[in-house]
């Protein structure tokens, strides 16, 4: 009587270099995989699948993650977003100063133009709506997103070079509030950017700070990255997350060339 296989999988991936996500090193194993679900990892040699891969050599990792994603649209052109899918993303995250919502008439103008070689239809009005949109049509990864600051300023003032009123603040808080009870995950800036740049950081710190009871935090694409990287970028940023008490991130801590030369003995301590 032949021997029986220890397990049976749809998919049996064997003698990768397995990166399971959470820091540790790579180890030789063989993943086993029965439906959509990862099913066993380890020593598989007598397992049985309906297809087996040959990793040796590469590695097998849960996939990884697009941190600053612009595919928003192309996902609704091809839910597969095979641009993506190829290289093992399995989640996109947007928001990056610009978000899908909310969208007033000028943000729904945006969105409608934005690239005209696509085929999609805006049917919704916020960034949860956005969100529920994909979800329906459906993609092929998950997907989560800041709450755009730019978004939010010409949701209320267009694009106008001057400071926010309060009522229009008041908008703003209660637009984040009510994104964020849906899953939005903080505030993203471009500040290097108009109408990004005609915030100050006090608006961006009320902005931050309607987003702290919820677990919000703040990610930027910051308003300087040359001569003032540091004291003027970075501080800014720092000041934000002190002030709204939100973790925070830099999108892009670079550097221009020109400062390269006063910078490289700077040490920046961050957790």
């Amino acid at each position: 009587m032949p021997e029986q296989p220890d397990h049976v999988f749809d998919l049996l991936i064997r003698g990768g270099t397995v990166f399971d996500g959470s820091g540790s090193e790579g180890r030789s194993a063989d993943v086993g995989i029965a439906g959509a679900k990862v099913a066993a990892i380890g020593e598989l040699s007598n397992s049985r699948a309906g297809e087996t891969i040959d990793a040796a050599g590469m590695a097998v990792a849960p996939g990884f993650i697009n941190m600053l994603s612009h595919s928003y649209l192309s996902l609704l052109h091809d839910g597969r977003s095979l641009g993506e899918l190829k290289q093992g993303v399995t989640l996109q995250v947007f928001g990056e100063g610009n978000s899908m919502g909310p969208l007033g008439e000028s943000g729904r103008k945006w969105v409608e133009r934005l690239d005209p070689d696509l085929s999609y239809t805006v049917e919704w009005d916020s960034l949860a709506g956005y969100l529920e949109h994909c979800e329906r049509q459906g993609v092929s990864q998950n997907v989560a997103s800041y709450i755009g600051a730019t978004s939010l300023r010409s949701y209320v003032a267009g694009y106008e070079n001057r400071l926010l009123t309060r009522d229009e603040l008041d908008t703003v808080r209660s637009l984040i509030r009510d994104e964020m009870s849906a899953g939005a995950i903080g505030i993203g800036s471009s500040l290097i950017y108009p109408p990004a740049f005609f915030s100050d950081t006090d608006e961006l710190i009320e902005m931050c700070r309607a987003t702290a009871p919820y677990g919000g935090r703040y990610i930027s694409h910051m308003r300087n990255e040359s001569e003032g990287v540091v004291d003027v970028g970075l501080a800014e940023l720092i000041r934000i997350a002190e002030e709204a008490e939100v973790p925070a991130e830099a999108y892009h801590l670079k550097a221009g060339p020109r400062c390269l030369a006063s910078t490289s003995r700077v040490r920046i301590a961050y957790s």
